[in-house]
Protein backbone atom coordinates (compact mmCIF):
# COMPACT_ATOMS: atom_id res chain seq x y z
CA UNK A 1 0.00 0.00 0.00
CA UNK A 2 3.09 2.10 1.18
CA UNK A 3 4.68 1.64 -2.28
CA UNK A 4 0.95 2.15 -4.32
CA UNK A 5 0.68 5.78 -2.70
CA UNK A 6 4.59 6.50 -3.28
CA UNK A 7 4.09 5.61 -6.91
CA UNK A 8 0.97 7.29 -7.00
CA UNK A 9 2.61 10.68 -5.53
CA UNK A 10 5.42 10.79 -7.85
CA UNK A 11 3.29 10.73 -10.85
CA UNK A 12 1.27 13.36 -9.66
CA UNK A 13 4.06 15.55 -8.71
CA UNK A 14 5.79 14.80 -12.00
CA UNK A 15 2.15 15.81 -13.46
CA UNK A 16 1.35 18.83 -11.29
CA UNK A 17 4.76 20.22 -12.63
CA UNK A 18 4.56 19.79 -15.95
CA UNK A 19 1.17 21.16 -15.74
CA UNK A 20 2.46 24.07 -14.55
CA UNK A 21 4.82 24.34 -16.96
CA UNK A 22 2.45 24.20 -19.71
CA UNK A 23 0.12 26.68 -18.02
CA UNK A 24 2.83 29.14 -18.67
CA UNK A 25 3.85 28.40 -22.19
CA UNK A 26 -0.47 28.42 -22.93
CA UNK A 27 -1.08 31.78 -21.48
CA UNK A 28 2.28 33.02 -23.08
CA UNK A 29 0.98 32.10 -26.26
CA UNK A 30 -2.74 32.65 -26.31
CA UNK A 31 -2.61 35.94 -24.40
CA UNK A 32 -5.94 35.35 -22.38
CA UNK A 33 -6.63 36.42 -18.84
CA UNK A 34 -9.36 34.57 -16.64
CA UNK A 35 -13.13 36.23 -16.22
CA UNK A 36 -15.28 36.17 -14.03
CA UNK A 37 -19.34 36.00 -13.59
CA UNK A 38 -19.38 38.06 -10.48
CA UNK A 39 -17.51 41.07 -9.37
CA UNK A 40 -14.49 42.26 -11.40
CA UNK A 41 -10.67 41.58 -11.57
CA UNK A 42 -8.05 43.40 -11.91
CA UNK A 43 -4.37 42.63 -13.18
CA UNK A 44 -1.03 43.77 -12.19
CA UNK A 45 1.21 41.60 -14.51
CA UNK A 46 5.03 41.68 -13.82
CA UNK A 47 4.59 42.60 -10.16
CA UNK A 48 8.14 43.04 -9.41
CA UNK A 49 9.67 41.81 -6.42
CA UNK A 50 13.26 42.09 -4.42
CA UNK A 51 12.82 38.41 -2.64
CA UNK A 52 10.64 35.98 -6.04
CA UNK A 53 10.05 36.21 -9.25
CA UNK A 54 7.65 38.82 -10.34
CA UNK A 55 4.46 37.27 -11.37
CA UNK A 56 0.93 38.34 -11.65
CA UNK A 57 -1.44 39.14 -9.22
CA UNK A 58 -4.79 39.50 -9.61
CA UNK A 59 -7.36 40.96 -7.39
CA UNK A 60 -11.08 40.26 -7.44
CA UNK A 61 -13.24 43.15 -6.23
CA UNK A 62 -17.13 42.51 -5.08
CA UNK A 63 -19.68 43.78 -6.97
CA UNK A 64 -20.27 48.04 -6.30
CA UNK A 65 -16.66 47.72 -4.39
CA UNK A 66 -15.02 51.33 -4.49
CA UNK A 67 -11.34 52.03 -2.85
CA UNK A 68 -11.71 52.85 0.89
CA UNK A 69 -14.57 50.76 1.72
CA UNK A 70 -14.34 48.64 4.92
CA UNK A 71 -14.38 44.99 3.97
CA UNK A 72 -11.66 42.25 4.27
CA UNK A 73 -8.60 40.73 2.54
CA UNK A 74 -8.11 37.17 1.46
CA UNK A 75 -4.83 35.76 -0.43
CA UNK A 76 -4.85 33.25 -1.85
CA UNK A 77 -2.07 30.94 -3.59
CA UNK A 78 -1.69 29.49 -7.30
CA UNK A 79 -3.95 32.27 -8.58
CA UNK A 80 -4.32 30.97 -12.10
CA UNK A 81 -6.64 28.30 -10.78
CA UNK A 82 -9.18 30.46 -9.18
CA UNK A 83 -11.15 32.31 -11.21
CA UNK A 84 -11.79 30.73 -14.96
CA UNK A 85 -11.61 27.58 -15.77
CA UNK A 86 -10.97 27.86 -19.25
CA UNK A 87 -7.83 29.42 -18.57
CA UNK A 88 -6.30 26.39 -16.07
CA UNK A 89 -4.18 23.79 -17.02
CA UNK A 90 -6.79 20.87 -16.15
CA UNK A 91 -10.14 22.84 -16.81
CA UNK A 92 -10.93 22.90 -13.30
CA UNK A 93 -11.58 26.06 -10.98
CA UNK A 94 -12.26 26.93 -7.34
CA UNK A 95 -15.19 29.56 -8.44
CA UNK A 96 -13.92 32.26 -5.77
CA UNK A 97 -16.04 34.64 -7.42
CA UNK A 98 -19.29 32.79 -8.01
CA UNK A 99 -18.92 31.66 -4.13
CA UNK A 100 -17.87 34.57 -2.76
CA UNK A 101 -20.63 36.60 -4.73
CA UNK A 102 -23.14 34.43 -3.31
CA UNK A 103 -21.95 34.19 0.18
CA UNK A 104 -21.73 38.10 0.25
CA UNK A 105 -25.10 38.15 -0.77
CA UNK A 106 -27.13 36.04 1.75
CA UNK A 107 -25.09 37.93 4.39
CA UNK A 108 -23.06 34.48 5.52
CA UNK A 109 -19.22 36.23 5.31
CA UNK A 110 -18.06 40.03 5.15
CA UNK A 111 -17.23 42.18 2.34
CA UNK A 112 -13.84 40.84 1.05
CA UNK A 113 -11.83 41.19 -1.81
CA UNK A 114 -9.50 38.31 -2.87
CA UNK A 115 -6.03 38.78 -4.20
CA UNK A 116 -4.87 35.71 -6.23
CA UNK A 117 -0.61 35.00 -6.55
CA UNK A 118 0.00 33.34 -9.55
CA UNK A 119 2.50 30.49 -8.61
CA UNK A 120 5.71 29.91 -11.29
CA UNK A 121 7.84 26.88 -12.35
CA UNK A 122 9.08 27.14 -8.42
CA UNK A 123 5.30 26.82 -6.96
CA UNK A 124 7.23 23.79 -4.63
CA UNK A 125 10.10 25.42 -3.67
CA UNK A 126 7.96 28.53 -2.70
CA UNK A 127 5.67 27.07 -0.89
CA UNK A 128 7.71 24.99 1.16
CA UNK A 129 8.31 26.38 4.89
CA UNK A 130 12.02 26.85 5.23
CA UNK A 131 12.22 26.96 9.06
CA UNK A 132 11.22 23.31 9.71
CA UNK A 133 15.02 22.31 8.37
CA UNK A 134 16.13 23.68 12.06
CA UNK A 135 14.22 20.79 13.21
CA UNK A 136 15.52 18.47 11.05
CA UNK A 137 18.54 16.52 10.48
CA UNK A 138 21.33 18.32 8.21
CA UNK A 139 21.71 14.84 6.68
CA UNK A 140 17.96 14.18 6.04
CA UNK A 141 18.31 17.60 4.05
CA UNK A 142 19.05 17.16 0.31
CA UNK A 143 19.42 20.54 -0.70
CA UNK A 144 19.54 23.23 2.15
CA UNK A 145 18.41 25.87 0.00
CA UNK A 146 15.47 24.57 -2.19
CA UNK A 147 13.02 25.93 0.28
CA UNK A 148 11.65 29.39 -0.74
CA UNK A 149 8.77 29.81 1.32
CA UNK A 150 9.97 32.14 3.64
CA UNK A 151 11.13 34.77 0.77
CA UNK A 152 7.65 33.85 -0.38
CA UNK A 153 5.92 35.17 2.52
CA UNK A 154 8.40 38.19 2.76
CA UNK A 155 7.09 38.70 -0.87
CA UNK A 156 3.45 38.51 -0.21
CA UNK A 157 3.37 40.44 3.55
CA UNK A 158 6.42 43.44 2.60
CA UNK A 159 5.85 43.64 -1.05
CA UNK A 160 2.42 42.44 -2.09
CA UNK A 161 -0.18 43.84 0.93
CA UNK A 162 1.36 46.92 1.19
CA UNK A 163 0.52 47.90 -2.96
CA UNK A 164 -2.85 46.51 -1.85
CA UNK A 165 -3.49 48.84 0.78
CA UNK A 166 -2.38 51.44 -0.66
CA UNK A 167 -3.92 50.91 -4.09
CA UNK A 168 -7.21 49.62 -2.85
CA UNK A 169 -7.87 50.83 0.88
CA UNK A 170 -9.46 48.29 2.53
CA UNK A 171 -9.29 47.39 6.18
CA UNK A 172 -5.83 46.39 6.95
CA UNK A 173 -5.44 44.94 10.26
CA UNK A 174 -5.55 41.40 10.78
CA UNK A 175 -8.60 40.77 11.79
CA UNK A 176 -9.75 41.18 8.76
CA UNK A 177 -7.01 39.93 6.98
CA UNK A 178 -7.00 36.25 5.74
CA UNK A 179 -4.83 34.14 3.62
CA UNK A 180 -5.63 30.35 1.88
CA UNK A 181 -4.90 27.58 -0.72
CA UNK A 182 -4.87 24.31 -1.28
CA UNK A 183 -2.05 21.51 -0.91
CA UNK A 184 1.53 23.17 -0.93
CA UNK A 185 -0.70 26.29 -0.73
CA UNK A 186 -2.18 24.73 2.37
CA UNK A 187 1.01 23.85 4.12
CA UNK A 188 2.29 27.34 3.46
CA UNK A 189 -0.86 29.32 4.64
CA UNK A 190 -0.42 27.41 8.05
CA UNK A 191 3.12 28.09 8.15
CA UNK A 192 2.64 31.84 7.25
CA UNK A 193 -0.63 31.89 10.29
CA UNK A 194 2.22 31.04 12.36
CA UNK A 195 5.05 33.13 10.80
CA UNK A 196 2.81 36.18 10.34
CA UNK A 197 0.50 36.23 13.24
CA UNK A 198 0.52 40.10 13.46
CA UNK A 199 -0.56 40.34 9.77
CA UNK A 200 -3.65 37.14 9.36
CA UNK A 201 -5.94 36.74 11.63
CA UNK A 202 -7.20 33.18 10.09
CA UNK A 203 -5.80 30.59 7.34
CA UNK A 204 -8.11 28.29 5.40
CA UNK A 205 -6.04 25.23 4.16
CA UNK A 206 -7.79 22.55 2.50
CA UNK A 207 -5.88 19.52 1.64
CA UNK A 208 -2.62 20.58 2.48
CA UNK A 209 0.43 18.81 1.89
CA UNK A 210 1.61 18.54 5.88
CA UNK A 211 3.02 15.10 4.50
CA UNK A 212 5.82 16.53 2.77
CA UNK A 213 5.90 13.49 0.67
CA UNK A 214 7.53 13.46 -2.96
CA UNK A 215 9.89 16.46 -2.07
CA UNK A 216 12.74 14.34 -3.81
CA UNK A 217 15.15 17.39 -4.16
CA UNK A 218 14.43 18.41 -0.79
CA UNK A 219 14.62 15.41 1.23
CA UNK A 220 14.47 11.65 1.02
CA UNK A 221 12.83 11.64 4.42
CA UNK A 222 9.23 13.42 4.01
CA UNK A 223 8.42 11.77 7.55
CA UNK A 224 11.47 13.18 9.21
CA UNK A 225 10.26 16.88 7.73
CA UNK A 226 6.04 16.50 8.58
CA UNK A 227 7.67 15.55 12.31
CA UNK A 228 9.29 18.71 11.87
CA UNK A 229 6.62 20.66 10.54
CA UNK A 230 4.65 19.35 13.37
CA UNK A 231 7.14 20.50 16.04
CA UNK A 232 7.60 23.93 14.17
CA UNK A 233 4.03 24.70 14.20
CA UNK A 234 4.00 23.10 18.19
CA UNK A 235 6.43 26.15 18.92
CA UNK A 236 4.89 28.76 17.06
CA UNK A 237 1.31 28.71 17.17
CA UNK A 238 -0.59 31.75 17.12
CA UNK A 239 -3.19 32.83 20.03
CA UNK A 240 -5.81 30.64 19.93
CA UNK A 241 -8.81 33.36 21.10
CA UNK A 242 -7.64 35.69 18.30
CA UNK A 243 -7.05 33.41 15.80
CA UNK A 244 -9.22 31.53 13.60
CA UNK A 245 -8.16 28.01 11.45
CA UNK A 246 -9.87 25.83 8.87
CA UNK A 247 -8.00 22.44 7.96
CA UNK A 248 -9.55 19.67 5.42
CA UNK A 249 -8.97 16.59 3.54
CA UNK A 250 -10.18 14.39 1.06
CA UNK A 251 -10.66 10.52 1.96
CA UNK A 252 -10.29 9.53 -2.03
CA UNK A 253 -7.46 9.59 -4.40
CA UNK A 254 -4.05 11.21 -3.26
CA UNK A 255 -6.03 12.77 -0.52
CA UNK A 256 -6.37 9.36 1.63
CA UNK A 257 -2.87 10.15 2.32
CA UNK A 258 -3.21 12.99 4.35
CA UNK A 259 -5.18 11.67 6.88
CA UNK A 260 -2.86 10.19 9.77
CA UNK A 261 -0.84 13.44 9.56
CA UNK A 262 -3.94 15.83 9.58
CA UNK A 263 -5.00 14.02 12.98
CA UNK A 264 -1.73 14.19 14.66
CA UNK A 265 -2.07 18.00 13.89
CA UNK A 266 -5.68 17.96 15.14
CA UNK A 267 -4.48 16.30 18.20
CA UNK A 268 -1.74 19.39 18.70
CA UNK A 269 -4.18 22.19 18.27
CA UNK A 270 -6.65 20.53 20.65
CA UNK A 271 -4.18 19.95 23.27
CA UNK A 272 -3.38 23.28 23.59
CA UNK A 273 -7.13 24.11 24.04
CA UNK A 274 -7.93 25.29 21.00
CA UNK A 275 -11.80 25.59 20.47
CA UNK A 276 -14.46 24.85 17.56
CA UNK A 277 -14.63 28.49 17.45
CA UNK A 278 -11.01 28.69 16.26
CA UNK A 279 -9.97 25.74 14.89
CA UNK A 280 -11.99 23.21 12.49
CA UNK A 281 -10.75 20.37 10.96
CA UNK A 282 -13.01 18.07 8.58
CA UNK A 283 -12.52 15.02 6.39
CA UNK A 284 -15.03 14.48 3.26
CA UNK A 285 -15.66 11.52 2.00
CA UNK A 286 -15.05 10.47 -1.91
CA UNK A 287 -13.20 14.04 -2.54
CA UNK A 288 -9.87 13.84 -4.15
CA UNK A 289 -7.11 16.30 -5.06
CA UNK A 290 -8.65 18.61 -7.37
CA UNK A 291 -10.16 22.08 -7.74
CA UNK A 292 -13.79 20.64 -8.29
CA UNK A 293 -14.05 18.90 -4.97
CA UNK A 294 -11.85 22.53 -3.08
CA UNK A 295 -14.97 24.33 -4.74
CA UNK A 296 -17.43 22.49 -3.09
CA UNK A 297 -15.88 22.60 0.44
CA UNK A 298 -14.83 26.54 -0.28
CA UNK A 299 -18.24 28.17 1.20
CA UNK A 300 -17.75 26.24 4.42
CA UNK A 301 -14.27 27.18 4.99
CA UNK A 302 -14.75 30.62 3.95
CA UNK A 303 -17.73 30.88 6.06
CA UNK A 304 -16.24 30.00 9.22
CA UNK A 305 -12.58 31.93 8.51
CA UNK A 306 -14.10 34.96 7.89
CA UNK A 307 -17.18 34.79 10.19
CA UNK A 308 -16.13 32.67 12.19
CA UNK A 309 -19.63 30.58 11.25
Amino acid sequence: MKKALRIIGIVLLAVLVAAGVFLFLEKRRTGKDPRVSSGTLEFHKDFPSGYVTPRTVSVWLPDGYRAGEECCVLYMHDGQMLFDSTTTWNRQEWKVDEVLGRLMADGSVKRTIVVGIDNTPDRLRELLPGKIQSYMDEDDIEDPAYALGDSYLKFVTEEVKPFIDSLYRPLTDREHTFIAGSSMGGLISLYALCEYPEVFGGAACLSSHISIAYLKDFTDDSDAAADAFLRYVSDRMPDRETTRLYMDYGKAGYDAAYGPYQERMDSLFRSRGWDEDHYRSLAFEGHDHKESFWAQRLPGALKFTLYGD
